[in-house]
């Protein structure tokens, strides 16, 4: 099973034939600006459609503090994406409280532990809608 670095450098080498289709879901990368270093950091991230933007979860395995991606991209939002061989600027903004429960049913529907791992927790967990710049 592909997971961490492995899973970017491969998703990175194949444009995604590796990588994109993982434990019956989808996979992007999505490629964030570190808030201090200023280096491209790229983390795989399970995804949907949802019209015209693209949907991730900022769960962190229900930890109680947002993960650095989530963090890096509140203070850049301008990201890079990857999905398959496509790759493309977008901005990241966290879901709006009128557009975040239906984007979660999308979400849990893809990827059902969402809905455990925040049960984990107590912070809100964010949905991030990445739209193409």
């Amino acid at each position: 099973m592909l997971y961490g670095k492995e899973h970017v450098r491969r998703y990175q080498e194949t444009d995604g034939a590796e990588g994109h289709d993982w434990n019956n879901t989808t996979v992007l990368l999505l490629t964030t600006k570190g808030r201090n270093s200023g280096r491209p950091y790229t983390t795989p991230l399970i995804y949907q459609r949802h019209g015209d933007v693209y949907l991730v979860v900022a769960s962190y395995g229900g930890a109680p503090e947002d993960p650095q991606w989530f963090k890096n991209l509140r203070a850049d939002p301008e990201v890079e994406v990857q999905v398959k061989g496509e790759r493309f600027a977008a901005r990241a903004r966290p879901a709006r409280p009128e557009e975040k429960p239906e984007m979660w049913r999308v979400m849990t529907a893809t990827w059902p532990q969402y809905d455990e791992y925040q049960q984990k927790t107590d912070r809100e967990i964010p949905i991030v809608v990445l739209e193409r710049a």
